[in-house]
């Protein structure tokens, strides 16, 4: 009878961060560890791992996984077996629930520092954690496609090619679509990028606070980028606003969001209102922008607020 590898009764946390940095850096063993990880079979040969790990410029690359699956193995992230007379590897099922977390953590480093385990608790020295009754909280997360304003981009896909986007061309563009005639000037203790009081969700007119990131800011997006001391979420929820948006032309991290989430909860309980929350994304920035091409350009020959009309009528249907 198969023995189990690893004991989840001890930490689950720390298992996942143990694997996470057995994989480390190396592509080979990433691709290993996913190879024998794949699909439903248990167990997989030296063979049939090297296929599915498809390692490029190795002229045996069964030796190559013999190396990085002997690692695997000595850290008891899988376990050696044998299928008929050839060596093969067996999965175990701690590490095969938990495969999306710890790719997730091996892709950005970032994230496993703040990773809580026995050995990195990640206290945070003053907070307050504080429950609410849930009939008390009326926050929502939001995107795109729920929002009236927007209403265009239902119809526009979103596997869509990255590239930056300039953020003062970006800011005026998205001012056009909601009618804001609104100045608004950046500097550097401000709570948001833009705030309007026309944005439109299920036909009823809202007041939004934007946060924008422009080209400036490069790789995926963390609260430690938001702002020069990672505290530009708070600040935009200090905006009296119903919407909160942050919006960046790359990859947000899922980080970003649960912090929004939070502070949307705090804000929805303390105020007693109903407070809605989302990001806009590289892919939904470009669904915008190819759904209103007229309106990002240096001038804009529509008149202001003609997307905002059109998306109280289309609502209205």
């Amino acid at each position: 009878m198969p023995v189990e590898v690893t004991d989840v009764r001890s930490n689950p946390q720390d298992q996942i961060a143990h694997a996470v940095r057995v994989i480390g850096r190396s592509e080979d063993r990433m691709m290993v560890f996913l190879a024998i990880y794949k699909g439903k079979k248990k167990a997989k040969t030296v063979s049939e791992v090297a296929k599915l790990a498809s390692l490029p410029g190795k002229a045996d690359p069964r030796i190559r996984v013999l190396q990085e699956a002997g690692v695997l193995c000595g850290n008891r992230i899988a376990k050696k077996t044998k299928i008929g007379i050839e060596l093969a590897y067996e999965k175990d099922s701690f590490y095969a629930q938990n495969k999306k977390t710890i790719m997730r953590l091996v892709n950005n480093r970032e994230a496993l520092t703040r990773f809580p385990t026995k050995t990195n608790p990640t206290l945070r020295l003053g907070s307050i954690h504080v429950s609410f009754p849930r009939h008390l909280v009326r926050a929502r997360q939001i995107t795109i496609d729920d929002i009236g304003s927007f209403s265009r981009v239902r119809g526009h896909p979103s596997n869509l090619a990255l590239h930056p986007v300039k953020e003062s061309m970006f800011k005026e563009g998205l001012k056009t679509v909601l009618g804001e005639k609104g100045t608004f000037q950046d500097w550097g203790g401000e709570t948001d990028d833009l705030f309007s009081t026309r944005l439109v969700i299920r036909r009823e007119r809202k007041s939004v606070a934007f946060g924008l990131k422009g080209r400036g800011t490069t790789g995926i997006l963390t609260p430690r980028k938001m702002g020069k001391r990672g505290d530009q979420i708070q600040r935009l929820f200090r905006a009296p606003a119903d919407v909160f948006i942050v919006q960046y032309g790359g990859q947000i991290d899922e980080s970003i969001i649960e912090q929004m989430k939070y502070m949307a909860i705090a804000k929805s309980v303390s105020e007693q209102r109903e407070i809605y929350f989302g990001v806009i994304d590289g892919q939904d920035t470009l669904r915008i922008i190819g759904s209103y091409p007229d309106f990002f350009r240096a001038k804009h020959p529509l008149k202001v607020g003609q997307a905002n009309v059109r998306a109280i009528g289309q609502e209205a249907r």
